[in-house]
C-alpha cells in the first residue's frame, strides 16, 4: 500500500502536506480508505473554521461505516475539497492527490513535526 514518505502521519490515520505557501493538506491514509471500503458521503467543515488537535472535523461515510476524521493539528480551514461532494470515491482511488479533504493554516507549525514519519506510521498503526 501506498505511503509516501515526504507526508507525516498520525495514529488515526490521516495524511498532512505542508505546502509551499505554509498551509497544509489533510487527508486519510491508503490505509485508512482500504478499510473502509468504498465511501458514499464525505462531509467536510466550513471554510474559516477552527480546528483544535485531536478533534473530528470531517465524516467519511463507506458501504461499511461512517468514520470521523480528527484534525492533527491546531488551525484554520482555508480551503476544503468540494469536488469530493459528487466524488467521495476519489478518496478511495487517490487518497494521496484527488482525495485531499481540507487544507489548513497552522496555528502551530511545530506541531507537525510531532507527527509520524512513514516508516514510523508503516511500523504501528498503518502496518499491514
Amino acid at each position: 500500500m501506498d505511503t509516501p514518505a515526504s507526508l507525516r502521519y498520525t495514529d488515526s490515520h490521516e495524511w498532512v502536506r505542508t505546502d509551499a505557501d505554509g498551509c497544509v493538506t489533510i487527508g486519510i491514509t491508503a490505509h485508512a480508505q482500504d478499510q473502509l471500503g468504498e465511501l458514499v458521503y464525505v462531509e467536510l467543515p466550513a471554510i474559516g473554521r477552527g480546528l483544535n488537535r485531536g478533534e473530528a472535523f470531517a465524516v467519511v461515510e463507506s458501504t461499511k461505516a461512517a468514520s470521523d476524521v480528527y484534525a492533527p493539528i491546531d488551525g484554520e480551514v482555508v480551503e476544503v475539497n468540494s469536488a469530493l461532494a459528487d466524488t467521495p470515491q476519489s478518496v478511495n482511488s487517490s487518497p494521496y492527490d484527488a482525495g485531499w479533504l481540507i487544507r489548513v493554516r497552522p496555528a502551530t507549525p511545530s506541531q507537525i513535526d510531532s507527527l509520524l514519519s512513514a516508516e514510523a506510521y508503516l511500523a504501528g498503526p498503518g502496518a499491514p
